[in-house]
């Protein structure tokens, strides 16, 4: 559980940041689907906000393997 969680933080945290360089720059789709994700009228806010879920995802798996004891 903690491998998936783990990925679908990266897969939120990359494709966001992907989509932002993607909108103000020139960039190609690493991740798609995850354009599907976010509203057409707020793509700005809507990858920052991928981005900030993936972080807060991460973190909390971060936790959850120092509460199991694995380091």
């Amino acid at each position: 559980m903690k491998n998936l969680l783990g990925f679908v933080s990266f897969v939120l945290v990359v494709g966001g940041i992907n989509g932002l360089l993607v909108d103000h720059l020139w960039g190609l789709h690493l991740f798609g689907f995850v354009r599907y994700l976010v509203p057409a009228d707020h793509r700005t806010v809507g990858y920052l906000a991928l981005i900030a879920v993936g972080v807060l995802l991460a973190a909390g798996t971060a936790l959850l393997d120092r509460r199991s004891g694995r380091d």
